[in-house]
């Protein structure tokens, strides 16, 4: 019992006492920066599907 108590004591000081918070506007920033990145990756897988599906269905309509 006394392994658990010490791995949440040490688990919650690391936590308090040694990791290093972002501030609100940094977070706000990078929040911002995810955000406009994952949709340029969005957009992007979406226009390569587009584009190979267009062209498979243009090879497909070739031979019918």
């Amino acid at each position: 019992m006394n392994k658990i108590r010490g791995f949440f004591l040490g688990y919650y000081d690391e936590l308090v006492n040694k990791v290093t918070w972002p501030k609100g506007d940094e977070l706000k920033g990078n929040t911002v920066t995810v955000l406009v990145a994952s949709l340029l990756i969005a957009l992007l897988i979406f226009f390569m599907d587009f584009i190979f599906n267009s062209s498979l269905q243009f090879v497909y309509d070739l031979f019918n």
